[in-house]
């Protein structure tokens, strides 16, 4: 397989199927596949309901969803509106092949067209395929933040105890 072999799209609705089955192949890789508690239902509502959270773009080889990138708008008090790269992901089975640069890439050119200030990511430490991946774009990768999260179980129990 070619390169030019694969077309990358805007995705729809129809391709939730397929990106959900991406990001548990993600979640396998992470090791953290009990994770993945989102659903195919609420990824068609929340990216295609009346208030979409996300947009996304996948990559085809045949008509068969093969990558795809989620992205979002994040405020920086810094520096403005700026695009969040949730997840990139290329099956395993289709990497090597460019598909994950020119996903990346129309990210970046969503954040040109869009006139944000720029995109920002994680990525996992250990992850050394992806930082390298990175890299190659003259990224800077910052490893003096931590991250950190509340889920709503939480916030329910804060505020009911």
């Amino acid at each position: 397989m070619t390169p030019d072999s694969f077309s990358i799209r805007l995705g729809t609705a129809k391709d939730i199927p397929a990106v959900h089955r991406l990001i548990c192949e993600l979640a396998e890789f992470e090791r953290a596949p009990h994770e993945v508690t989102n659903t195919p239902e609420q990824m068609l509502v929340d990216g295609f309901g009346p208030t979409p959270v996300y947009q996304m773009w996948v990559a085809e080889i045949h008509e068969e969803v093969v990558g795809m990138a989620i992205c979002y708008t994040r405020y920086s008090t810094w520096k403005g509106p700026m695009l969040y790269l949730e997840d990139i992901i290329v099956s395993n089975l289709y990497r090597n092949l460019g598909i994950g640069k020119s996903l990346f890439e129309t990210c970046m050119r969503q954040c040109i067209e869009a006139k944000f200030a720029g995109m920002i990511w994680q990525v996992l430490d250990w992850n050394v395929d992806a930082i390298r991946f990175y890299k190659r774009f003259n990224a800077e990768l910052d490893n003096g933040w931590i991250n950190g999260k509340i889920m709503r179980s939480e916030i329910e129990r804060h505020f009911l105890s």
